[in-house]
């Protein structure tokens, strides 16, 4: 009986330090582990690409001045090219790529394109605006800059930009094919595509605003403000994208403003500022 009683004992005492040196051994395995493996940086988001995207050109002047006939895609391609200079002059590490560098027509599709083909981290599309002057002649004092995100239209006037830069689509060879039977003199369609671009929305709006404050508080240019409307050349654009009316094509003080050169450079300036806080708070 008694030996019995010993034999049980040493099973239970047995078995119980079985379990503790287990366990030791599992603790041991872990610190050894999490030892082993060196702590990881954490993930720092890079803004390393920007498609600039000069509208229109081509066969396709965009907006003309009534009388001077000064077009909209002169007064943005040098825009954009100094734009581009300025960045790689100062921000080095940033890749930037065009849409077009010379006088030439490039569908909107393929404006997407180049963008998500290089995967872009920011699109800035530059255009100028006009009003309808032939209705009313006090249009041709309307002027500012305003910046576009991609969203609903809030008014009427929102859309008439939007189905006047959409409409260069007609212009293509297959546009219904190339944009799924999208009509850019529709408001229901383009009121369908504004849903598309909300995963970029806070960041273009970011990015949209610190132009407007950089063309109102440095140059002293009237603004008009942030807007939304559907557009074409950014609904298919993966990243953060904006789109800058420059100024009014229809008002004159703003064409002489646009068309000189040290003034263009002003602008570039400007737009190269905003990109480059919106890229410093961004990687923040």
């Amino acid at each position: 009986m008694g030996s019995r009683l010993f034999q049980n004992s040493c099973k239970t005492i047995k078995k119980k330090y079985s379990w503790s040196i287990f366990s030791v051994a599992i603790i041991v395995l872990i610190f050894v582990s999490l030892a082993s493996v060196s702590p990881k940086k954490p993930f720092l988001y890079k803004i390393r690409t920007v498609v600039i995207d000069p509208g229109h050109g081509g066969q396709d002047p965009g907006t003309i001045h009534p009388t001077k006939k000064i077009q909209e895609k002169d007064i943005v391609l040098p825009v954009a090219l100094e734009l581009g200079a300025t960045i790689k002059k100062y921000l080095p590490e940033v890749n930037v790529i065009y849409t077009r560098t010379t006088d030439t027509f490039v569908e909107l599709y393929k404006r997407a394109e180049i963008a998500n083909r290089s995967n872009a981290d920011v699109f800035i599309s530059l255009h100028c605006n006009a009003m309808d002057i032939k209705k009313d002649k006090k249009r041709a004092e309307v002027k500012g800059l305003e910046v576009f995100v991609m969203g609903p239209h809030a008014n009427q006037e929102n859309l008439e930009v939007a189905k006047r830069e959409n409409a260069v689509i007609l212009l293509e060879d297959n546009y219904k094919k190339n944009y799924g039977g999208f009509d850019p003199n529709s408001p229901q369609a383009h009121i369908i595509m504004t849903s598309i671009q909300n995963n970029y929305l806070e960041n273009s709006l970011h990015l949209a605003t610190l132009i407007d404050k950089q063309f109102s508080e440095r140059l002293h240019r009237p603004t008009r403000g942030i807007k939304q409307a559907g557009f074409v050349v950014l609904r298919r654009v993966a990243c953060t994208s904006i789109l800058v009316e420059l100024g009014y094509v229809t008002n004159d003080e703003e064409v002489e403003y646009m068309t000189d050169t040290w003034n263009q450079t002003l602008m570039a300036s400007a737009i190269y500022r905003a990109f480059r806080d919106f890229k410093n708070e961004v990687e923040k």
